[in-house]
C-alpha cells in the first residue's frame, strides 16, 4: 500500500527533486533497471529500480526516479539506492525506497523513514472457513468497526499518562500484552519482537507526547485498513503450513496502520533539526527533503531514539487492535479467540531505519538500513527470525487494494544479498487521491465491491473513493517482479471479503 502524502513541515521549503541533467534509465534484465552513477555526477552509487516492463513504462513517475538518484548522493551510502516495484513519489526518499548507509560514516535521514513511522501490517490466521462466517459477515464487519476506533485524529479506549506513555515507547508490543491486550506468544511473531532497543522518551517533544496519549488501539485514516480475508491460493504448501495457512477458503484478518499522530509529530520535529545538521556538517545534497545527520552524531542518535519510540508505539497500537478484533470475533461467533485459532502469523514494519549487519565488499558491516514503504524480508536460517520460521524464511505481508488480493511471501537468500533483505510493501498508488475521487464516487465503489462479494465500511465516501481499487497498481504484477528478481517468494494469496477503512 502506498503512504498518504503527508503534510510537510511549514518551516522547511521544498526543493526541486530532479537532477539537472536528464535521467538515463537502463534495463539490466527482465526485472531490474539502473541509473548509473557515472552518468549522473554526484551519485555515490548506482540506482536500481525493480519492476516489470509494464510497471516501469506505465507507472514509474519521473519524480520518484529523481528521488532514487538523489538518495544516491547521501554520505556513506553503499550498494545501491533502490526502488521497489511499488515505487512512487514521496517526501525526500521515494515510497518504496531502500538504502543502506554505513553506521560509522554514513547518515540517517527522516525522509528515508517517512511521517508514519513503522506503518506496518500484521496477519492473523484462524481455524474458520469462509462458508462458516458468511452468514455473519456483516455483523463481524460492524463489530470490528464499532470496536476499533478509526478516522483522522480519532482517540481510543486506551488512555496513557506519562508513565504509561514511556512504557509504551520503551516496551512496545510487550507492554500491550502485559496490560492484557494479547497472548504471551504474540511478540515472538512480531518483527524485532515488537520492540526496538535504545528508545528514549526524553528524545520526544512535548507536542509529540501529547498527540500520543489517546491513540493506542486506533486505526487512523487514509490507506490504513482492517480486512477480513479468505485464502485464495497457496503457492508453497510447506511454508504456508508452517505459517498456519492450510487450505483455500481459510479466514484470515489483516491489519494495516502505524504510529498515528505521534509518529507524524516525531518526523515533523526532526526535519527542521536535520536541516540545521546539513549546514553544520557541510553536506551538499540535491534536495532539502533529504535533511540528515551522521548516524553517530548527537542529532542522528537523538532521531533514532525518538524514531524507536514511535516504532514501538506502532507495534503496541497494532497489538491492541488485534486484541480488539479477537474479542469482536469472539462476541459474534460465540467462542473465545483461542478456540477460533486466531494466532498471529507475523507483523512486519515498513517506514523504519534499523541498525543491521550486512556483508559489504566481503566484510560484515554495520549499516543503518532505511526502508521507506519497503518491508524487511530476511531469508531462511537468519538468527533474528522466530525458530518456527527459520526453515522457510521470514513471513512477508504485502497488501493489495481493497478490491484485489493480498500476498503472504517469504524472504529469500538472493534478496538478502542484494537489497539488505528488503522487498515491496504493497501495490503502490497508480492515481493521486484527487484523481481517484474524480474517477468515481465512494458510494459507487461500495456498491461495485458488494456486487463482487466484498463488504466495505468506512468513515466517509470521499475516503473510500480515494482508496478505490483503480487507484492502485496491479498487485499481481508487483509480486511477479518481486519473485522474478528473487527478493521474496510467494507463499499464499488472500482475497478481501470485508473491509474496514478509516
Amino acid at each position: 500500500m502506498s503512504k498518504r502524502r503527508p503534510r510537510q513541515a511549514p518551516r522547511v521549503a521544498s526543493a526541486p527533486t530532479s537532477p539537472q541533467r536528464p535521467l538515463r534509465l537502463k534495463r539490466l534484465d527482465e526485472f531490474r533497471w539502473t541509473l548509473r552513477a557515472e552518468d549522473h555526477p554526484g551519485m555515490r552509487v548506482d540506482g536500481v529500480v525493480y519492476g516489470t516492463g509494464r510497471l516501469i513504462d506505465g507507472h514509474l513517475e519521473e519524480g520518484a526516479l529523481a528521488q532514487v538518484a538523489n538518495v544516491a548522493h547521501l554520505p556513506g551510502i553503499v550498494g545501491h539506492s533502490m526502488g521497489m516495484p511499488d515505487i512512487h513519489f514521496g517526501y525526500g526518499f521515494p515510497i518504496g525506497g531502500v538504502a543502506g548507509l554505513r553506521a560509522d560514516e554514513g547518515v540517517v535521514s527522516p525522509g528515508g523513514v517517512g511521517y508514519d513511522i513503522n506503518c506496518g501490517v500484521r496477519l492473523v490466521r484462524t481455524d474458520l472457513r469462509l462458508a462458516e462466517i458468511q452468514p455473519k459477515l456483516d455483523a463481524l464487519l460492524n463489530e470490528c468497526y464499532t470496536s476499533v476506533p478509526s478516522g483522522v485524529g480519532e482517540g481510543g479506549a486506551v488512555r496513557l499518562n506519562d508513565a504509561r506513555f514511556e512504557a509504551v515507547c520503551v516496551r512496545g508490543a510487550e507492554w500491550a500484552v502485559s496490560q492484557g491486550f494479547g497472548w504471551s506468544e504474540d511478540p515472538s511473531h512480531t518483527e524485532a519482537r515488537g520492540r526496538l532497543p535504545d528508545a528514549d522518551p526524553d528524545a520526544v517533544s512535548d507536542r509529540a507526547r501529547k498527540r500520543a496519549m489517546d491513540q493506542v488501539g486506533t486505526l487512523g485514516a487514509g490507506n490504513h485498513f482492517l480486512e477480513i480475508q479468505a485464502v485464495d491460493e497457496i503457492f508453497d504448501a510447506q511454508a504456508a503450513s508452517v505459517m498456519g495457512i492450510e487450505e483455500r477458503g481459510q479466514v484470515a484478518v489483516m491489519i494495516h496502520c502505524g504510529s498515528r499522530g505521534f509518529g507524524h509529530q516525531v518526523c515533523d520535529d526532526f526535519i527542521a533539526l536535520m536541516q540545521q545538521a546539513v549546514r553544520k556538517y557541510g553536506f551538499d545534497l540535491p534536495d532539502r527533503q533529504l535533511g540528515c545527520a551522521p548516524v553517530r552524531s548527537d542529532e542522528g542518535r537523538k532521531y533514532l531514539r525518538a524514531m524507536a519510540c514511535a516504532a514501538n508505539y506502532a507495534w503496541a497500537n497494532r497489538q491492541v487492535i488485534m486484541h480488539l478484533v479477537r474479542d469482536a470475533f469472539a462476541r459474534i461467533l460465540g467462542a473465545p479467540a483461542e478456540r477460533l485459532g486466531m494466532a498471529l502469523v507475523y507483523d512486519v514494519a515498513h517506514n523504519i531505519a534499523k541498525i543491521e549487519r550486512h556483508v559489504i565488499d566481503g566484510r560484515e558491516t554495520e549499516l543503518c538500513v532505511h526502508r521507506k514503504g519497503a518491508t524487511r524480508a530476511f531469508p531462511p536460517g537468519h538468527p533474528e527470525l522466530p525458530e518456527a520460521y527459520r526453515p522457510v524464511g521470514q513471513p512477508v505481508i504485502v497488501p493489495g487494494s481493497m478490491g484485489s488480493g493480498s500476498y503472504l511471501l517469504a524472504g529469500a537468500r538472493h534478496g538478502f544479498e542484494t537489497t539488505f533483505g528488503s522487498t515491496c510493501h504493497g501495490a503502490g498508488r497508480a492515481l493521486s487521491r484527487t484523481a481517484a475521487k474524480k474517477l468515481r464516487h465512494g458510494r459507487e465503489v461500495i456498491d461495485e465491491l458488494r456486487g463482487r462479494g466484498i463488504l466495505v465500511r468506512g468513515g466517509s465516501a470521499a475516503g473510500i473513493a480515494e482508496e478505490q481499487p483503480d487507484a492502485y497498481k496491479d498487485v499481481d504484477e508487483v509480486i511477479r517482479a518481486v519473485e522474478g528478481a528473487g527478493l521474496s517468494r510467494p507463499v499464499a494469496r488472500c482475497r478481501p471479503v470485508a473491509v474496514m477503512k478509516g
